[in-house]
C-alpha cells in the first residue's frame, strides 16, 4: 500500500471508524477515573492519562501488527475479532466497577491501565484493518484516540439515537475480521483462486454476527421488560 494513496485513506478512515465504535466505554472509564477530582484538575487528568493510554496503544498495536506476519495469527486475530463484533451488539457495559481517584497521579495512573485492560478489542481490531502498515497504525491512533476522549459524550449520545451505527460498526469489524481470515497465508492461495467463496463466507460471516447480536439484543430488551412487569420481591 503506498503512502497517501486512496487504498492508504480508506484504510485510515477505517481504522479512526473501528476506533470510534470499539473506544466509547474506554472514554467513559476515563470519565469514571476522573470523577472525584476538583474541575481544575480533571483536565489535567485527563489529558496526561489519554497522552499515557495513546503511548501504550501505539506500543501495543505495532507489536501486534507484527505478530499478525506469524503464521496462523492473522487467522487466530480474525477469529477474536469476530467475537469482538459480536461483543460491540451484545455488551451491555458494566463499569461500575472502575475506582474513581481523588488525587491526580492515581487517576492518571487508573486511566492508563484501564484503558490498557480495556483496548486489546482496539488494538487487533486496527492491528487487522492496518494491513499490517506501521504508519497508518500511528496516524490513525493519534487522530482517533483525542476524538474518543473529548467527543465520547456526543458519540454516545449518536449511538443511543441511532442504533444502527453500532450494527454498522459490528459489519465494518466482521468484514476486517474476514479479510484477516482469507488473507492468512495458509488460506492466501486457496481465497485467491476461489474469489466467489471467499466473498460468499465474508457476506456470511457479516450476516451471522449481526444475527446472533440482534437476537441478543432482544432477549436483554425482553428480559428487561419481564423484570419491570415482575419486579423481584424481597
Amino acid at each position: 500500500m503506498d503512502l497517501f494513496s486512496a487504498a492508504f485513506f480508506l484504510s485510515l478512515i477505517n481504522i479512526i471508524f473501528i476506533d470510534l465504535i470499539l473506544a466509547g466505554d474506554n472514554a467513559i472509564v476515563i470519565g469514571m477515573a476522573a470523577r472525584k477530582l476538583p474541575r481544575t484538575v480533571q483536565k489535567k487528568a485527563i489529558i496526561y492519562g489519554t497522552a499515557g493510554a495513546i503511548v501504550l496503544r501505539i506500543a501495543a498495536t505495532l507489536i501486534v501488527v507484527w505478530l499478525l506476519g506469524i503464521p496462523w495469527l492473522l487467522a487466530a486475530g480474525g477469529l477474536m475479532l469476530i467475537f469482538i463484533a459480536y461483543k460491540v451488539l451484545a455488551d451491555e457495559g458494566d463499569h461500575d466497577s472502575i475506582e474513581a481517584k481523588d488525587k491526580l497521579w492515581p487517576a492518571v495512573r487508573t486511566i492508563v491501565i484501564a484503558d490498557a485492560a480495556m483496548g486489546l478489542d482496539n488494538v487487533i481490531a486496527v492491528a487487522g484493518a492496518s494491513q499490517r502498515h506501521m504508519v497508518l497504525v500511528v496516524i490513525g491512533l493519534l487522530i482517533s484516540v483525542p476524538i474518543v476522549v473529548w467527543g465520547s459524550t456526543l458519540f454516545i449520545k449518536l449511538l443511543e439515537k441511532f442504533p444502527w451505527i453500532a450494527y454498522l460498526g459490528a459489519a465494518v469489524l466482521t468484514y476486517t475480521a474476514a479479510n484477516m481470515i482469507t488473507e492468512e497465508p495458509h488460506f492466501l492461495a486457496f481465497f485467491e483462486d476461489n474469489p466467489i467463496l471467499r466473498y460468499g463466507l465474508i457476506a456470511v460471516m457479516i450476516c451471522g454476527v449481526l444475527l446472533a447480536g440482534l437476537l441478543k439484543k432482544r432477549r436483554q430488551q425482553k428480559e428487561k421488560d419481564n423484570t419491570r412487569t415482575h419486579p423481584a420481591t424481597h
